[in-house]
């Protein structure tokens, strides 16, 4: 399984509460290091599938790559 890092312009836990909504919903294991802004996403989707789920947020969103 391949573990993705994403930027996610989060500033609060609110923000963070949002991203964990989302990827709860697509059963895929995360973690959220908001300090940051960062989501650590340990997924075999596309990374486009990962990336437009993220940005149901509202947030900016943008893949950093493989971590």
């Amino acid at each position: 399984m391949t573990k993705h890092e994403f930027f996610v312009d989060m500033t609060c836990e609110g923000c963070s509460g949002a991203v964990t909504r989302v990827l709860t919903k697509l059963d895929v294991k995360f973690d959220i290091d908001l300090p940051n802004k960062k989501v650590f996403i340990e997924s075999d989707k596309d990374t486009e599938v990962l990336l437009e789920t993220l940005k149901k947020t509202g947030k900016a969103v943008t893949y950093i790559g493989p971590k």
